[in-house]
């Protein structure tokens, strides 16, 4: 209630006219009896003498409500009035209107207080927390996002429901702090909750945990649970925190990783090679298989690398140029055998695919690689490509042995049989005893050519061969020295180029009788003009040792003869001790040790002999 006393009438009009507060006096009438200055310029009113006039020329009609307010006034109850866009009014928007009844000296209502108060930017701020606390709720809901407060002096739980329900309790279910914690689940969630609050309390730090929880039908959920204290004058007073629903995106997300789990498992365990490269040639991923061949353990030291990284720098620069050209032209790649040297020197035959990726707006991302090493069956298909050459060569031989011993032993046994014949019609004891002497002397042929085929079927039939390593110069000492008395017969020189160092892997054997047996031929075949000149040499080219030997002797035609240099029983000189075996024997012996025999020669400028010995 308002009591107001007013010592004369003019003194309290000029008073009430300076009130800072629009205000307003009415009689029971309510007609106008005083009037603020403020009152005036909040309605517009020109300043003159409105004390006879009616509170209606102050407005624009009177509502119902206002008249209802007025009415309760002047029997002694006050009120209030809010008007919201007051659109008479421009410069204010939305009022307060208090009625409070006028008191006289006896305490009887002679009238109506108005004050009128501009709450336009009150409204405006209880919209804009409106829309706020609206919205603020929508992505609570929207985001599953709840908040809590914990009040310490009553020991109790403010939750909005959202969280109850996250929780899945009612709306009037009230937590205390122990069994709060028992809808977190057993073991770390419990555990990482319970500390957070012990740290919030004792240290007032916050904290953000994803844990899980069980609601209270018992289904587990995934939440975020953040939190922190609340502190006022260094006092705690509560704590207050947010959960936010996670439990959908974190189920999604443990089945993608299972998925994405199971799907690296599968390429980790794939036989192949399999690897995805972005735009600019760098790997973004790779499988164990892959890795391994690079020789790298973990993938972090393959990831955004290129292949300048791994190979030599020819094979890193065509591996990028395919790169570009499958990404450039969109074709893919299909096994294209080829081969990859790595920077430590290793090298592999592999068959590679590569594939363009394509992104989700159509355009290439990069490019899918398979890369599967095939360096075991190059080898297969080079040894079985050997095999074949040999077993064709075999056959041949074979043929050819069949037919030697076919052609030289019914050669023999004819001879003995025409003998044999003459032997028994003769009756001269003189002509008898001259058959029986060629009879003796085809038998010795026959025995010579017997020991050869025997030699011939030992070497091509022997599969135990042991081959041992020994210093070239020290064999070539011992086989000049066997064979000095016939190259001092016949005045022959040799000279020794071969490197004291060098050693060789070879069947002992076969090595004194390849080498015996040429340098007996570059006697055998000397020029008459010129004592025998023999020169041994030595070079490596890739794997293989090749001892030449060179001489000045008569040569061969090999354009004639060159075909036939190393068959059986080919003689290509008359000379009385050529029996076309030693050089068949030799081509034998060398291809049994995987080796070869070649030779240059020119007639009347000597020969070349290459023995081409392959070091494994």
């Amino acid at each position: 209630f308002v009591y107001l006393k007013i010592a004369t009438s003019h003194t309290s009009a000029y008073i009430i006219k300076q009130l800072p507060q629009p205000t307003v006096f009415l009689n029971t009438k309510l007609d106008v009896v005083y009037f603020s200055d403020t009152w005036l310029t909040l309605f517009q009113i020109p300043a003159v003498n409105c004390s006879e006039k009616s509170l209606k020329k102050f407005f624009i009609g009177l509502s119902k409500n206002e008249e209802k307010c007025l009415k309760k006034a002047l029997t002694g109850t006050p009120m209030e009035l809010r008007k919201e866009h007051v659109e008479y009014l421009p410069n204010t928007s939305s009022l307060l209107y208090t009625y409070t009844p006028w008191y006289n000296e006896k305490e009887n209502v002679i009238g109506v207080i108005i004050e009128a108060k501009d709450i336009s930017l009150e409204v405006l701020q209880e919209q804009q927390l409106k829309k706020l606390t609206t919205q603020l709720h929508d992505v609570s809901e929207i985001a599953r996002i709840g908040r809590w407060e914990y009040f310490k002096d009553t020991k109790t739980f403010a939750l909005c429901n959202t969280t109850r329900s996250i929780f899945g309790v009612t709306s009037n279910y009230i937590p205390s702090v122990e069994n709060g914690i028992q809808f977190f689940k057993e073991g770390y969630s419990r555990n990482a909750i319970s500390m957070a609050i012990y740290q919030a309390v004792e240290h007032q730090s916050a904290w953000r945990e994803k844990v899980q929880i069980v609601d209270q039908k018992g289904v587990e959920k995934w939440v975020i649970s953040a939190g922190k204290p609340i502190i006022e004058n260094n006092i705690l007073i509560g704590l207050t925190g947010t959960f936010r629903d996670i439990n959908e995106q974190e189920l999604s997300e443990i089945k993608t990783k299972e998925s994405q789990q199971l799907l690296k498992t599968l390429i980790d365990n794939l036989p192949l090679n399999v690897f995805i490269k972005d735009t600019q040639s760098r790997k973004i991923l790779t499988n164990k298989a892959e890795r391994n061949f690079l020789n790298i353990k973990d993938e972090k030291g393959v990831l955004n690398s290129q292949d300048f990284k791994f190979y030599d720098e020819p094979t890193a620069k065509r591996i990028k140029e395919e790169d570009i050209t499958v990404m450039k032209s969109l074709t893919p790649i299909l096994n294209k055998e080829a081969v990859y040297t790595l920077k430590d020197g290793r090298t592999s035959n592999r068959l590679t695919s590569k594939i363009p990726l394509i992104g989700d707006d159509g355009n290439v991302a990069g490019l899918i690689g398979f890369s599967l090493d095939i360096s075991d069956l190059k080898r297969k298909e080079e040894e079985l490509r050997k095999l074949i050459k040999v077993n064709a060569q075999q056959n041949k031989k074979l043929v050819n042995f069949a037919h030697i011993v076919s052609h030289n032993l019914r050669s023999h046994t004819s001879n003995f049989s025409m003998l044999l014949n003459f032997l028994v019609t003769e009756t001269d004891e003189l002509e008898k005893n001259k058959i029986i002497i060629m009879l003796i002397k085809a038998s010795d042929r026959l025995l010579d050519t017997l020991d050869n085929l025997n030699t011939v079927v030992d070497i091509n039939t022997n599969i135990n061969l042991k081959k041992e390593e020994l210093h070239v110069n020290s064999r070539l000492d011992s086989i000049l020295h066997n064979l000095s008395g016939h190259l001092e017969n016949n005045k022959a020189t040799v000279t020794n180029l071969i490197p004291d160092d060098v050693k060789i892997d070879v069947v002992v054997p076969y090595f004194d009788s390849i080498l015996t047996n040429i340098i007996t031929n570059a006697v055998q075949y000397k020029s008459p003009e010129t004592p025998p000149r023999i020169t041994l040499s030595a070079q490596r080219e890739g794997t293989a040792l090749i001892i030449s030997v060179a001489d000045n002797g008569i040569g061969i035609d090999l354009k004639k003869y060159g075909d036939q240099l190393f068959g059986m029983y080919k003689t290509f000189h008359e000379h009385c001790n050529a029996r076309g075996i030693g050089l068949y024997i030799t081509k034998n012996q060398m291809e049994a040790m995987n080796g070869d025999i070649t030779v240059t020669s020119e007639v009347g400028n000597g020969s070349t002999f290459n023995l081409h010995f392959i070091q494994e």
